[in-house]
């Protein structure tokens, strides 16, 4: 039945492995966009709208696909009336993650056993605004009722870690939050504003950039920081994955163009990118950190709606561009020279799943005793559904070594987006219980609990070295 004990569970093995094994286990969210300064705070909400919808470009789009006015989404309209809006757009969204979500959500944090529609708003509004101004119902106590570890949230190289520093020395809260590096705004050479945050770089590091040798002198020192406060990987969004060697001259000058005002062109830009990724790259395999990179994304599509919004409003797309060929190519280029680190590999694009599968398969080690070292990251942003998530579990499963992977992580910056691991593992289990079931694997119970362990939980603690 929907969201009962046993909801996506369909076998009795699934339901054996959930229960028994993936439900209690603690969760690594090695992937987010919390605001750590909200941790430290302990932000407290005025309402389930400023939860759900604030910011949660999610929701926002399929809000818009509904129809919505958009003064009901990003607009002036009353926070009761957007949730109205969303209750009444939710409540028909059938086979939509987000209606899954959203009722995993009320579940586990507000105790709402029945389903959201626009004939339930009201009660639904009451009853969580109830709960939210209660003095107990603050950030912590959501990750608290969440049972998460460790959280690693995505920090800029001139971010003071300020907050990160205070959450430590806050011995009451046990959850461990550690900055993760995400340089792009250091990489976008072509963008208008690089220059400045150039400048920045230079005022935090202490080191005048005048050069592309500068800047990796910069940034290198910028990473001693960070492994400083706990960091252990870094993020990359990028549109593909390239690979376009040049020599350290060209790089120095396309470098001093760029500091006098010219804009590379489409291949200096390419060839830019691809020595910033590999000196990164080495930097990360010398300190132990794990790469993660997320490409095949086309962002802000809609120019009015950026120009009046701004990026991460939900205007973003997949991109097929098939890089497969360049991302082989540039993890061969570092494995050439020793100075792989770990690495995930995400893309947007479903169809990626294979070539993603097989080129990993080209770099593996014995570094992690059963654990992928270049893993197929968890399906991501418009594939975290049923669908998308069994099909990247499928493609590793057949192309790879599914026990050796690293599981789910959030990618949200929602305080309630906790339930998507549940959502994972109930996927997870259920497709190792239909396998079981159909006789393509024995029920060997002890060691399909030791896979589901691993995968909900040990591999990523392993692999991260947290």
């Amino acid at each position: 039945m929907f969201m009962d004990k046993d909801f996506l569970l369909n076998t009795q093995t699934a339901k054996d492995l959930f229960h028994g094994t993936a439900e209690s286990c603690p969760i690594i969210d090695y992937h987010c966009h919390l605001n750590p300064k909200e941790i430290y705070d302990n932000i407290h909400y005025e309402s389930i709208t400023q939860v759900w919808l604030g910011g949660d470009h999610y929701k926002w789009r399929l809000m818009r696909c509904a129809g919505v006015p958009e003064k009901f989404i990003t607009g002036d309209a009353s926070a009761h009336d957007k949730f109205m809006k969303w209750a009444e757009v939710v409540g028909k969204a059938i086979g939509n993650p987000l209606y899954h979500w959203s009722h995993l959500e009320l579940r586990k944090y507000f105790d709402y056993q029945g389903v959201l529609s626009a004939k339930t708003a009201e009660e639904v509004w009451n009853l969580c605004n109830e709960k939210l101004h209660r003095a107990d119902f603050g950030a912590r106590d959501l990750i608290n009722m969440s049972n998460v570890e460790i959280i690693c949230t995505t920090d800029d190289p001139i971010d003071s870690l300020e907050w990160h520093e205070k959450i430590a020395a806050d011995k009451s809260f046990k959850t461990r939050v550690l900055p993760a590096w995400r340089p792009d705004k250091a990489m976008n050479i072509e963008k208008v504003t690089w220059p400045e945050y150039i400048a920045k770089l230079s005022e935090v590091s202490g080191i005048a950039i005048k050069t592309f040798a500068d800047l990796k002198a910069a940034l290198s020192k910028r990473m001693d920081f960070f492994a400083a406060h706990g960091c252990k990987l870094s993020d990359h969004g990028v549109n593909t994955v390239k690979c376009v060697l040049a020599s350290e001259q060209e790089l120095e000058e396309i470098f001093a163009a760029r500091l006098n005002g010219k804009i590379p062109d489409a291949n200096a830009e390419d060839k830019f990118k691809t020595a910033f990724m590999l000196f990164v790259a080495k930097e990360y395999h010398k300190r132990g950190w794990v790469m993660q990179i997320h490409y095949g994304c086309r962002r802000d599509n809609n120019i009015p709606m950026f120009e009046k919004l701004g990026p991460d409003t939900g205007y973003d797309c997949v991109n097929n561009s098939g890089s497969s060929a360049e991302t082989a190519e540039f993890l061969g280029e570092l494995e050439r020279v020793h100075e792989l680190p770990k690495t995930i590999l995400y893309s947007l694009d479903g169809m990626d799943n294979s070539a993603i599968d097989t080129i990993n398969g080209c770099f593996q080690s014995d570094e992690i005793a059963g654990v992928s070292k270049i893993q197929h990251g968890s399906a991501w942003w418009f594939e975290d559904h049923f669908d998308g998530m069994t099909a990247q579990m499928k493609s590793l499963a057949s192309l790879g070594y599914l026990p050796g992977f690293i599981g789910m992580l959030t990618d949200s910056r929602s305080f309630l987006s906790y339930p998507r691991h549940e959502y994972f593992r109930r996927i997870l289990c259920r497709l190792l219980g239909e396998w079981v079931e159909g006789g393509f694997f024995p029920n060997d119970m002890e060691t399909l609990s030791e896979i589901v362990r691993n995968i909900s939980h040990d591999n990523a603690q392993k692999y991260f070295n947290f």
